[in-house]
């Protein structure tokens, strides 16, 4: 267990604009979840009694979806089909207080899909992706849009995006950028853009894949940590699943908070909710060790449901949720 080390400033992100100014601009992908659960455990090759369920998700509109859940003033900008699924997530973002005036319609391509097959606990154990449509999302086609990345507060990314407009968002914005690594495959587009970045979360697997380092004991972590560190990014969040997490400021210590987790019924979702959670203690300016316990707790609460989204979710219920499942920090 590594201890929480904090500076003297408390690991308070000053950098952070207060929550009520302006706005926060998620940008990625958004598809629909189509989701498997085997009634008990899986056998390849075999059909299984279970149950089948279509959701909103992708990274992008989820961490949408939960920024404007707990308050935020939140607009996301997405690529998307003109298909029944299409309409459906643009109803479903309006519906939680997302702004989606900056999506756009492929005319003559499908929306995002995901489909997953998950075991009887809700562990994923296979995952296929359709998500052509999010390199649509280019520098040529954001170019129109450059005065609504520049006046944003906060930007966040995900790693769907191709390194060029990654690497373009992040060139034209002075905002804090806040990236979800999404994939051991993906997140290596990350490589030559790490010193722009202001927070990364990712996984083991994506820490090996992006850092070349190994990615599993206390001290292994903290070289990740110190690796990401050294290359410019602010803040390391290190996403364990049922372990917990660590995480990594560059110039206010490290430490590491438990899982806050009830019963989990699914896992698609929970490391996005996880950044939520962390972005939305930082826009409150919360010491980093209390941005961990909210991002445990807004994670645990989301794996609890079958969508990607906690329905209920609110600041309220997440500050409720802490004190009901408590654990130290």
């Amino acid at each position: 267990m590594i201890a929480n080390t904090p500076t003297a400033s408390d690991g308070l992100a000053t950098d952070l604009t207060a929550a009520n100014n302006g706005y926060v601009l998620v940008i990625g992908g958004a598809n629909v979840d189509i989701s498997g659960t085997a009634a008990g455990p899986l056998i390849l090759g075999d059909s299984h009694p279970g149950s089948v369920r279509c959701t909103p998700g992708g990274v992008a509109r989820n961490i949408a979806e939960n920024l404007a859940r707990l308050g935020h003033a939140t607009r996301l900008v997405a690529a998307l089909g003109d298909d029944l699924f299409g309409r459906g997530l643009l109803e479903s973002a309006q519906s939680a207080g997302v702004n989606t005036d900056h999506c756009w319609t492929d005319f003559g391509q499908s929306t995002s899909t995901y489909l997953s097959v998950h075991a009887g606990d809700g562990a994923l154990c296979v995952g296929v992706n359709d998500m052509g449509i999010v390199n649509s999302i280019t520098p040529a086609r954001l170019a129109d849009q450059a005065p609504l990345i520049q006046q944003a507060h906060t930007v966040v990314l995900d790693c769907n995006l191709s390194a060029d407009t990654i690497g373009w968002v992040l060139r034209n914005t002075n905002a804090p950028v806040l990236v979800d690594a999404v994939s051991a495959k993906k997140c290596t587009r990350l490589q030559p853009l790490l010193e722009r970045i202001h927070t990364l979360k990712l996984n083991p697997l994506e820490a090996q894949a992006l850092c070349g380092l190994p990615c599993e004991s206390a001290a292994q972590l903290l070289a990740v940590a110190r690796w990401l560190h050294s290359q410019g990014v602010r803040q390391v969040l290190l996403s364990l699943g049922a372990r917990g997490m660590f995480w990594s400021d560059k110039d206010a210590g490290h430490g590491w908070q438990d899982a806050l987790t009830g019963t989990v019924v699914n896992v698609t979702g929970g490391g996005d909710a996880l950044l939520s959670g962390w972005a939305h203690a930082l826009l409150h300016r919360q010491p980093l060790a209390q941005a961990a316990k909210w991002a445990q707790a807004c994670a645990g609460m989301t794996v609890g449901v079958h969508a990607a989204n906690h329905p209920h979710l609110s600041a309220a219920a997440l500050a409720q949720w802490c004190k009901t499942l408590s654990a130290p920090v």
